[in-house]
């Protein structure tokens, strides 16, 4: 009788206790702006949240940052592409050249991901590079305590996986900045458009104002 109510709460408390400092997000979808993040800040929140149920979508992967200069953060990835199977190459390691894998793979080091729990909290992570639909119209958040320039001191130098990615193999970059470059002129226009819209809503709200003062007065007796 009280074996099974044991392993129910082991159960209980190993798989749904979220982990320590990890604020509540628990959204639909989490959409987070990789640009000005470091890679390593970044990788640990949101390893944190997929554990923990929420789906995560990461976008402009190749703007995460690395802390360290450029010449340095680009021999250790040459190191890792050296790094292979003794037999027979097709078996292991792969190496992801494009930014979006370079930022998922270090998320996987933190997850169980050989497990069932680890598996299904990876299925919950989306990363793009760059910021394609539907994402380029959602609202985007960003990681406080991942941002390179509130967690890295002023002077230190740092760099961009993006261009680590180009010089060792990624092919897409130039093809990427094109489509971003576009899709910041349509996202100016459209804020443009919206400033436009929220100030003749304005100008028209006070057109009427004295017309209606005596209904906004009895609303505002009830509460409203």
């Amino acid at each position: 009788g009280r074996v099974p109510l044991l392993l129910f709460r082991r159960f209980f408390f190993t798989f749904s206790a979220r982990p320590r400092g990890c604020r509540a997000m628990f959204q639909k979808v989490i959409v987070i702006d990789g640009r000005q993040h470091l890679i390593g800040r970044l990788a640990s929140v949101v390893a944190k949240e997929l554990l923990s149920g929420q789906s995560v979508v990461v976008t402009r992967c190749e703007e995460i940052e690395v802390s360290g200069n450029f010449y340095r953060n680009k021999l250790k990835f040459m190191a890792f592409l050296r790094k292979k199977h003794l037999t027979n190459p097709k078996r292991g390691q792969f190496h992801f050249r494009r930014p979006s894998k370079v930022f998922w793979r270090a998320v996987r080091g933190m997850l169980p991901h050989k497990g069932p729990r680890g598996q299904a909290a990876l299925d919950r992570l989306k990363v793009f590079d760059g910021c394609p639909p539907p994402y380029d119209k959602v609202k985007k958040m960003v990681v406080p305590s991942a941002l390179r320039i509130v967690r890295l001191r002023p002077g230190r130098r740092y760099c961009k996986i993006g261009r680590i990615s180009h010089e060792l193999g990624w092919k897409y970059q130039d093809i990427v900045q094109t489509l971003e470059e576009k899709r910041k002129v349509k996202a100016s226009e459209f804020y443009e458009k919206k400033k436009t819209e929220a100030n003749l809503k304005k100008k028209a709200a006070e057109n009427v104002s004295k017309e209606i003062a005596q209904f906004d007065t009895a609303l505002a007796a009830f509460g409203y």
